[in-house]
């Protein structure tokens, strides 16, 4: 087999295997990214494995360079991809796409073993903090910005209202309902 028809039915493979799956994402049909651990793990990491021409001959590219595995120190991301080399040497010559995401889901803990967050602040002086709590409620302003109605829209609004512009009581039954529950009925004796 050539090195197109083992990628063709690796890729079928995997997009039976993955389908459905919300951590897989086929970028193209020969870049994939997978997520190793929930959105909300501090340990959770984006592997992006992209295939060569030649691959599986050729050793995939491994990246971790998306913005996801941002908080991820440079050092520990070194060491997530030397080991997922490690597992790249051990199955040159075959498809092992499937092989390596699950490597690196049942090793997490031990692929960030020596994780800490890299936090990625920047440190605010008290005259900056100001201008930027000014640029912020001023923005705010903005958006309290009154809703446009369009001219089908207010002939509407003008017909469910009264003289006064008001809405008759009762229109919107769903708000009548929730009071009822919360005071509740006449109680018969």
């Amino acid at each position: 087999m050539t090195a197109n028809e083992d990628q063709e039915m690796e890729l079928e493979a995997l997009r039976s295997i993955y389908e459905g799956d919300e951590c897989f994402k086929e970028l193209s049909p020969v870049s994939f990214q997978y997520r190793i651990g929930d959105h909300e793990d501090p340990k959770a990491f984006l592997l992006e494995i992209s295939w060569p021409e030649t691959y599986p001959e050729i050793a995939p590219n491994i990246s971790l360079d998306a913005f996801f595995n941002n908080r991820i120190s440079p050092e520990v991301k070194k060491s997530i991809i030397a080991q997922l080399e490690e597992q790249v040497e051990a199955n040159l010559g075959t498809a092992m796409m499937y092989t390596l995401f699950e490597w690196a889901k049942e090793n997490q803990d031990l692929l960030m073993e020596n994780h800490q967050p890299v936090i990625n602040a920047v440190t605010l002086t008290s005259n900056t903090e100001n201008s930027l709590a000014t640029n912020l409620s001023s923005s705010n302003k903005k958006r309290e910005k009154k809703e446009q109605l369009t001219k089908a829209q207010k002939r509407k609004l003008t017909g469910r209202t009264d003289n006064r512009g008001e809405l008759p009581r009762g229109w919107n039954w769903v708000d009548v309902i929730k009071k009822l529950s919360k005071t509740g009925g006449k109680e018969e004796d």
